[in-house]
């Protein structure tokens, strides 16, 4: 785990000081540079040592069997993995024939900085060589925003010491790399051993270009890159290449106060389709277009892309640093994972790492697209795109189970079911209802009304159609939803799961609502009248399970009845449970991995009452575990609003803080995207009170007493809304608004009028804090506490 505090706290960066060899791996995940096309872990420049390295490209997969002890009917047969594509970050330097290692010789000072504002990770090496030379190394890293294909490195050499020195840069692709063997660990992926055949190598004067394809999957994938060189010296630049690699080799003396700077472009396209002279020539023409640039123009591109997004994304905290620079680094990866994905998905571990092969899940839905909607709609409106692309595959899933409409898959990469494990996997059908709920929601905020006609329509019909399939009436006229596991993956293969029914009523509710809008749409995809009727039916006569014994939500029907688990005797070693403990075991009693009814009271909060959502925050809060990044900033969320705001606090920090402080000890596999953009689900949502339940904005501000302000932004429909929160009082401005343009929304149910020219300030009322304080199971608390308050 990565010490406390192992990274300085800064409001704008992300800054190492040492280098930790017993944490590279961790610090290779936080440090990546993505766009939601191109993913460099943070390895070090010349490659080794190596924690875990990395290169990806958004939906580049193989296909794997998936072994199951005893085959059945509709398991999946085969899984995508993620693949470690062509390796063009690596830079070697010589210094008189002495190879930068930082293994050898003296490491004098070591620093990498990721800079949150400039989008870059900027690296500086001081070393002393075995034969007593010293050099400084400056390199800059950037993964272009802007040029979706490209990714740049800036690589200068000084000489420290007074004499002339002789230096080697070798930069080079690297393909097929020797990648460590996995752990038992099931989160982490699949290793393939050199899972690309060569089919194309070509060298020029100044770089060179890889050609590959997967040997199962056949898609197919290209490298390249060019150098530019600068120095006063005498250089000497040549290039050669084979089948995995290319390198070009930069030779040079440089005299005292000279300085060798090589700027290497980079370049990466993949197709299914495309035929390898054409995907030559896009790679090609990426390159180009990035050289024309210039490494300035490209740094200026980049900066100027992340003005624009903290412009409207920016969260202002005060009173806890280290929360301030964490929701910025959360943001800040949440826009890497998705900005440039275009109609491809937002994965678990974003481009950062392998951890869960690369796979896209439910959480994409409810906690990434939650942010991006209100932040940068765009990549909402591509992911929407990418769920309808895989939509025939959802089809044919459903009807490989004798069901109507589509049955997502729980993990995947283009569409098929990945998962092999149906109680934790596909048993999870609740995706169905996330995703019409993210179609909901863009709806509402953005009147994307294009994009509901075009692809939300049949998205919601579809899921509906599978509701009304799975469920069934009972004799008392009840709708059921039997044999499903809800988000807490500790309790599978129940009937009535509470967040499942309440979403799944939700999205037939919302489809039936959307048919009426689109009927000649409708029924050219046959919806008829009695069958939207039908939906309606469902959604009404959803049954909620409930104690009236002991007066809360049955998470699931029958839940409150199951063995307690016995946490005292439950050592810490032994989290999480799911690789302690058979399934068997956690299936049969109340012990929950991560928050599920919780979820649903934040999700669907208009199905509870205030009184409701307290009992049933003080009884699950009790048996929640939190094996899962996913479930703290839930409970943060819930935890503000039922009035616990200290313990809400240490939520948002155990969230905020997951990868910065590697809290799950999996980190090395990739930062969790969800968990990052949890933080500002947990201020936002928590703090902020942020809800739009039925399509309208409402806040129920109230700040914990750490917090002296919280201030952010979001996108509502077309208008930019900035909220400042402070301990008495809540200021709501229009931002870059016409002064005509005004907005009405709900403050703590008092409906307020905004305009450009008039914003609003209204009372921020206390947390009242319920006189029963809650409990966690034991040694289950809080990771990550509040801060020591200054005296």
């Amino acid at each position: 785990m990565i010490r406390e505090r192992a990274y300085p706290v800064e409001p704008w960066h992300v800054r190492e000081t040492t280098l930790d060899m017993d944490v590279l791996a961790q610090s290779e995940s936080v440090f990546a540079l993505s766009n939601g096309h191109i993913g460099l872990r943070g390895n070090l420049d010349e490659g080794e040592p190596y924690g875990l390295p990395g290169t990806y490209l958004n939906s580049f997969y193989e296909l794997r069997p998936l072994p199951h002890a005893e085959a059945g009917f509709g398991f999946p047969e085969s899984g995508q993995t993620i693949v470690n594509v062509t390796n063009g970050k690596l830079i070697r330097l010589l210094v008189d024939d002495e190879p930068l290692d930082v293994r050898y010789g003296e490491l004098l000072a070591h620093e990498r900085v990721l800079d949150l504002r400039g989008g870059t990770l900027h690296r500086t090496v001081h070393w002393r060589s075995p034969a007593g030379r010293e050099v400084c190394v400056r390199s800059t890293r950037l993964v272009s925003f802007r040029q979706r294909s490209a990714a740049a490195i800036n690589y200068e050499v000084e000489v420290v010491d007074g004499k002339p020195l002789r230096l080697i840069v070798q930069s080079e692709l690297v393909a097929n790399e020797t990648l460590p063997a996995q752990s038992k660990d099931p989160r982490v992926a699949a290793v393939l051993e050199s899972p690309l055949l060569a089919e194309e190598e070509l060298t020029t004067h100044d770089g060179g270009l890889l050609i590959h394809r997967t040997k199962v999957s056949g898609l197919r994938l290209a490298a390249a890159m060019e150098h530019e060189v600068h120095t006063t010296a005498r250089t000497n630049l040549e290039s050669e290449g084979y089948e995995d690699w290319v390198r070009t080799t930069t030779a040079c003396v440089l005299k005292p106060g000279e300085t060798l700077r090589v700027v290497k472009y980079l370049s990466y396209g993949w197709s299914s389709r495309r035929s390898l002279p054409a995907l030559r020539d896009q790679v090609g023409a990426a390159l180009a277009a990035a050289k024309l640039d210039g490494w300035d123009g490209l740094l200026r591109e980049q900066r100027e892309y992340l003005d624009e997004f903290w412009d409207s994304a920016d969260v202002l905290v005060e009173g806890d640093p280290e929360v301030q620079q964490a929701v910025r680094f959360g943001l800040f990866h949440v826009l890497q994972a998705g900005t440039r994905a275009e109609r491809r998905p937002i994965s678990a571990k974003g481009l950062t790492g392998p951890g869960y092969d690369g796979h896209a899940f439910w959480d994409t839905e409810m906690f990434v697209l939650p942010v991006l909607t209100y932040t940068h709609p765009t990549a909402v409106r591509d992911a929407l795109y990418w769920r309808h692309h895989t939509l025939p595959a959802a089809q044919d899933r459903a009807r490989t189970l004798n069901l109507a409409g589509a049955a997502f898959p729980w993990r995947t990469i283009e569409g098929p079911e990945s998962s092999g494990y149906w109680p934790a996997g596909t048993a999870g059908f609740h995706i169905a209802a996330d995703i019409a709920d993210a179609v909901r929601r863009y709806v509402h905020a953005t009147q994307d009304t294009d994009l509901e006609r075009e692809i939300g329509l049949e998205l919601l019909v579809e899921t509906a159609r599978l509701w009304r399939s799975l469920g069934h009436h009972d004799r008392h006229g009840q709708f059921h939803i039997d044999g499903v596991t809800g988000p807490d993956e500790y309790t599978a293969i129940k009937n009535d799961n509470i967040y499942t029914n309440l979403m799944a009523q939700r999205n037939l509710t919302t489809a039936a609502e959307t048919v009426m809008r689109y009927r000649d749409e409708a029924a050219h995809l046959g919806v008829t009248d009695e069958e939207a009727a039908s939906w309606r039916d469902a959604a009404a006569d959803i049954h909620i399970p409930y104690d009236q014994e002991i007066d809360v939500h049955e998470q699931v029907e029958g839940f409150t009845r199951f063995q307690e688990w016995d946490f005292v005797h439950t050592p810490p070693e032994k989290y999480p449970l799911l690789l302690h403990y058979p399934y068997f075991d956690l299936y049969r009693k109340q012990v929950i991995k991560q928050a599920d009814l919780v979820l649903a009271m934040h999700w669907r909060g208009d199905a509870f009452t205030p009184e409701q959502k307290l009992r049933n925050f003080l009884y699950y809060e009790r048996r929640t575990v939190r094996d899962s990044s996913l479930s703290a900033c839930t409970q943060a969320v819930l935890a503000a609003e039922v009035g616990y705001s200290e313990l809400a606090h240490t939520y948002l920090r155990e969230a905020a803080l997951m990868d910065l402080h590697d809290l799950n000890e999996n980190t090395r596999d990739g930062v969790h995207i969800a968990a990052l953009a949890g933080s500002w689900i947990a201020l936002v949502a928590g703090f902020g009170g942020l809800r739009d339940h039925d399509g309208t904005l409402c806040f129920t501000p109230r700040l914990s007493s750490r917090l002296g302000r919280l201030e952010f932004s979001l996108h509502w429909r077309r208008i930019q809304l900035r909220v400042d929160i402070q301990p008495h009082q809540t200021t709501y401005t229009l931002q870059h608004s016409d002064p005509e343009e005004a907005l009405e929304f709900l403050h703590h149910g008092e409906r307020i009028r905004v305009t450009a020219a008039e914003p609003v300030t209204r009372p921020t009322p206390p947390a009242e804090e319920p006189s029963r304080a809650p409990e966690q199971p034991p040694g289950r608390d809080p990771l990550i506490r509040l801060p020591e308050r200054e005296p």
